[in-house]
């Protein structure tokens, strides 16, 4: 979605300096889902593929944050390798964030999803408050470029939330949720062709670039026997990486994507009020009628249930023991979840501290990626194991590891899977 122009005046404060970020045009949502998708792949490969684990993963990268930022912040002027690298590590740290609160501290998606959303309206309601603009067309101050890369993280962070949510309330493949934020970001291009707010436009697709660009790298890594293209995630992260470094070459030689103009003589879009006000009505309404898909396909599975087993709809929304849980599921699947989980407690109790953290990981890897073909069979049995698992994993790589308390979760998840 490029944008239009008109004038805009002059403000105190701006400093003289180059815009420090790229115009929109369609190579800017070209790469920024190719940087989303790596993001999330190369996290995945180094989190559980090579056994860091999510802490260690998390620290590794806001480091790597701290230094990007730092080099973007001292460039002068927009550099589209400095730039698109910073927006790299934003994305695979704002990803970490959110999997923190869900996977080590439990809060449920929808409360990180509604807290992110809350932050980001005050980050927002603050930059306009000082600056009087949220325009990505003059980030040429320090605080205009702090509040820009600030809302960035919290929308990788809230995209990160509304996306798995998505996905735990719906059960879909990666290749059937890959459809929904395409179809979504859509809605957007079609609105702001229709004299939507341009501003509103970019960060509302920009929030949903994050669950396409994930689905989409779900949908490379995963196997074939769960709606994948079956490349994993290092193949994945090398793919979409090459496709990245390819686009930044392309944009450094043309500078096609350069704002040459400051803040006092750069010219931003110019909408009319009126249709912008009856374009939120029809946000608004794309709003609802997504709520409305989710809570239907969350229902789904419940009803299919129900018409198997004979129950009613009463029974089948029913709370299901974890016990019950298994049994919904393939005896091969749950047979290789029970191995990994009796091997991690033998190397526990062995002393083997290191072994079982590590261990462990094979298990959050299996769940992961059976969670396509899982997940869609019964989302409530599904989310009833997926908490036993997350206690278990929080348990054996908290900072200071209890044995008593991973010995517990081990045995109870064991007593789950039979």
């Amino acid at each position: 979605m490029a944008t239009n122009t008109e004038r805009r005046s002059a403000t105190p404060d701006v400093q003289g300096l180059l815009n420090k970020v790229p115009e929109v045009t369609v190579w800017f949502w070209v790469i920024k889902i190719l940087c989303t998708t790596v993001g999330e792949s190369f996290a995945d490969w180094i989190n559980m593929t090579l056994g860091v684990g999510l802490i260690n993963t998390s620290l590794i990268f806001t480091a790597v944050l701290a230094a990007a930022l730092a080099w973007q912040l001292r460039t002068p002027r927009y550099v589209p390798f400095v730039y698109w690298l910073t927006v790299v590590v934003l994305s695979v740290t704002g990803t970490l964030y959110t999997d923190i609160l869900t996977d080590s501290q439990d809060v449920p998606l929808a409360v990180s999803s509604s807290v992110f959303a809350v932050v980001l309206a005050a980050v927002f309601g603050i930059w306009f408050a000082r600056e009087r603009t949220l325009s990505i067309h003059s980030i040429v101050t320090r605080p205009r470029e702090l509040f820009y890369w600030l809302a960035i993280l919290v929308t990788f962070a809230l995209g990160t939330a509304t996306g798995d949510w998505t996905l735990e309330l719906t059960g879909w493949a990666p290749g059937i949720a890959v459809l929904l934020p395409l179809g979504l970001i859509a809605s957007i291009v079609l609105g702001r062709s229709l004299g939507a707010g341009t501003v509103l436009s970019f960060w509302l697709a920009y929030i949903l670039t994050r669950p396409l660009g994930a689905n989409l790298g779900d949908w490379f890594a995963s196997p074939g026997g769960d709606g994948g293209l079956g490349l994993g995630t290092a193949v994945t992260s090398v793919v979409f990486l090459a496709a990245i470094l390819a686009t930044v070459v392309h944009l450094t030689r043309s500078r096609s994507d350069v704002i040459e103009a400051d803040g006092r003589t750069h010219t931003v879009g110019a909408g009319n009020p009126t249709r912008e006000r009856v374009m939120l009505g029809y946000y608004a309404v794309v709003a609802i009628a997504t709520a409305a898909l989710l809570i239907r396909a969350h229902q789904l599975p419940h009803a299919a249930m129900a018409g198997e087993e004979g129950d009613t709809a009463g029974a089948a929304s029913a709370p299901l023991t974890p016990e019950q849980a298994t049994t919904l599921f393939p005896a091969a699947e749950v047979a290789k979840f029970r191995t990994v989980t009796t091997e991690t407690l033998a190397k526990l109790n062995a002393g083997d501290q290191a072994g079982a953290t590590t261990r462990i990981g094979d298990l959050e890897k299996a769940w992961d990626d059976d969670q396509p073909t899982l997940q869609p069979k019964n989302g409530q049995a599904w989310t009833v194991l997926d908490g036993q698992i997350d206690q278990v994993l929080g348990a054996l790589r908290t900072s200071k590891p209890d044995k008593t308390t991973e010995v517990k979760a081990l045995t109870t998840l064991l007593t789950s899977l039979g």
